[in-house]
């Protein structure tokens, strides 16, 4: 009985889903073109280097995290201006030889301090919850071929929770894909790693 059915039953280990392998960048891209067009939406992409366009094939939206930052940064100029403002002008002035107790020009130097002091908080902060890290654990990890996603493989992974995911397998070897196998959450590989080659489907 394959991982896939011992999921349904619920009496074996849970299936996370599916693994790919593709040896190019182009493959790569084609596939990720055609595994969005087939309507997929929980999968993603694995590679050992940048890949131009690969955001593109994949439909990527563009992430929330600059916002982040520019609010954060925003606030650090804000908060900073206040800040002088309140002790120079309002809580302690003090006369200087008949220079204004607030400048703008005197507060440039805390203020873009703050400024990029808050946007980098804001950006470590934001990256780590917008990513889910630290993530230690992968049901990924557990392949031994993803190995090779550091070094000179490519992989396209769709997870159990996608509404499509009973036409994954056929959708990858269509795809060109030159091995598909079950990832198990917890167990490591299931016992429906193929090879496959060409336009051939996983078995």
């Amino acid at each position: 009985m394959s991982a896939a059915n011992l999921a349904m039953r619920g009496d074996g280990p849970k299936l996370w889903g599916l693994l790919a392998e593709f040896e190019t960048v182009a493959a790569l891209i084609t596939a990720a073109e055609r595994v969005r067009a087939a309507g997929f939406t929980r999968f993603d992409a694995h590679a050992p280097v940048p890949v131009h366009g690969i955001d593109e094939a994949m439909d990527i939206k563009m992430s929330k995290l600059p916002w982040v930052v520019a609010a954060c940064g925003l606030l650090g100029a804000t908060g900073g201006l206040l800040m002088q403002w309140w002790m120079n002008a309002h809580d302690y002035p003090f006369m200087i030889s008949g220079k204004p107790l607030f400048a703008l020009p005197a507060s440039i130097p805390i203020t873009f301090e703050l400024t990029v002091l808050l946007g980098s908080i804001g950006a470590v902060v934001g990256l780590i919850v917008v990513t889910g890290f630290p993530r230690l654990y992968h049901p990924l990890f557990t392949s031994e071929r993803f190995r090779r996603a550091t070094s000179d493989r490519f992989f396209i992974s769709i997870e159990a929770a996608d509404p499509q995911f009973e036409r994954a397998r056929a959708v990858l070897a269509e795809a060109g894909a030159v091995h598909v196998e079950e990832i198990v959450e917890g167990g490591g590989v299931g016992g429906q790693g193929s090879g496959v080659r060409g336009g051939g489907h996983a078995s």
